[in-house]
């Protein structure tokens, strides 16, 4: 008879990380319309972006009627009257609940337990989990002791984890996780994997880089097993996460060393139907994919600033119309350079409510003249200074000549 595999229990509004190909935490490009995006190609779960708990604490829950969102606000800043302009609303978290409900884990920036627990219980109840980064190697993260900083201050790590489990999981009723990055030696990885999942959480995910290499780098797999191996012995769910492309080689991937599942990043931020399985159809051709991105964006109101970049992303630097994408300023612009005039109409109108279709300010006639009329007067005067200037030197150049001639002796004695 085999073994009875042990599992550490799952809370009723949690989720289970095995047998889940995942969307990868990621800022800008783990935004709502990303997600969306994500789940409509067949991503099983899909992590938001690391949200630093201080910009959580303070906020106030809303729930947005025109778009079905969730929102977690901030008040404009003192003095400010009116709708706060494009990119610069003061939205600091949004959940689609009617399409994320059991599929969204809210990964957390942290360095105090005591923090990490005030913000998580703000947007508990609204998902599935609450995942700890410790992973981010970028300065915004690490400076302030969160992010891949955590796995050099071990014993902080483990008290934010167990802060979580102990106060998060018995009233909300969701898992707590964590996402780490291997360490310079398997003993040091291995060490520091089994305090982790000492402390009650239900899953763990490790990046196969170390703190210092950057996704160019070739993902290192050679501890994956081994911390994979000790995860299962906890009864841990364990996702790898580094150079997986596709939903298909994701699984391959995990059965291949011992893991529970994958997540992807870099190529679902190119191009989401990666997580589509080939019997589904596999990975699509880039257009079709954009233009449901572009449709998720517009249905949620998204920060057009956001949407752009990620269409730099998505869209091939070589295609005939990239700098056209980056030089567009509205969803309407966006439309017509991709050729979506069936979207147009929808573009139009949320342009209008996000005050992108303001036109940009020319400046008129009267005021080129008028600017030009005082640009000229300046020089007129400067040139009239200079002119004074020279000939104030001529006329002290010509008596020092006129003195000389007359006083020889007195020249003389002076040198």
């Amino acid at each position: 008879m085999a073994a009875e595999v042990k599992r550490v229990p799952i809370p009723r509004r949690g989720v289970d990380f095995r047998g889940k190909v995942v969307l990868a935490p990621m800022v800008r490009s783990g935004e709502l319309p990303s997600r969306l995006l994500a789940l409509h190609y067949g991503a099983d779960l899909v992590w938001g972006p690391e949200t630093i708990d201080r910009a959580m604490i303070g906020t106030t829950r809303r729930f947005n009627q025109e778009t079905k969102v969730i929102e977690w606000t901030r008040q404009p800043t003192q003095g400010h009257k009116g709708p706060l302009p494009d990119g610069k609303e003061s939205i600091i978290y949004r959940v689609f609940p009617e399409k994320e409900a059991n599929r969204l884990i809210f990964q957390i920036g942290t360095a105090d337990p005591d923090r990490a627990v005030e913000a998580s219980r703000l947007v508990a109840a609204d998902v599935a989990g609450i995942d700890v980064n410790a992973g981010c190697p970028k300065p915004f993260s690490t400076s302030g002791g969160m992010g891949a900083a955590l796995l050099r201050t071990p014993d902080k790590l483990v008290a934010i984890l167990e802060a979580l489990v102990k106060n998060i999981t018995p009233e909300f009723e969701i898992g707590i996780s964590v996402k780490i990055r291997i360490l310079e030696t398997p003993a040091e990885t291995e060490a520091l994997v089994r305090r982790l999942v000492a402390t009650g959480i239900t899953g763990l995910t490790v990046h196969c880089r170390t703190t210092p290499m950057r996704p160019r780098e070739r993902a290192i797999r050679d501890q994956l097993r081994m911390v994979a191996d000790v995860c299962r012995e906890a009864g841990v769910a364990c996702l790898m996460n580094g150079d997986v492309e596709t939903k298909d080689q994701g699984l391959q991937l995990a059965e291949e060393y011992g893991a529970d599942g994958a997540m992807i990043a870099v190529a679902a931020e190119k191009n989401s139907s990666c997580f589509q399985s080939e019997a589904d159809g596999g990975t699509l051709p880039w257009q079709p994919v954009v233009e449901q991105y572009i449709k998720f964006s517009m249905d949620i109101s998204n920060r057009f600033s956001n949407t752009k970049y990620l269409l730099a992303q998505m869209v091939p630097g070589k295609a005939k119309f990239y700098q056209s994408i980056n030089q567009a300023k509205s969803y309407t612009e966006m439309c017509k350079t991709l050729g979506l005039e069936h979207l147009l109409a929808q573009a139009q109108d949320v342009d209008v409510k996000r005050g992108l279709d303001k036109p940009r300010e020319k400046v008129s006639k009267k005021a080129k003249k008028n600017a030009s009329a005082l640009a000229a007067g300046g020089q007129m005067a400067q040139a009239r200074a200079q002119n004074q200037q020279r000939n104030a030197l001529s006329e002290r150049n010509a008596r020092s000549k006129t003195n000389s001639e007359l006083e020889p002796a007195a020249v003389a004695s002076a040198v």
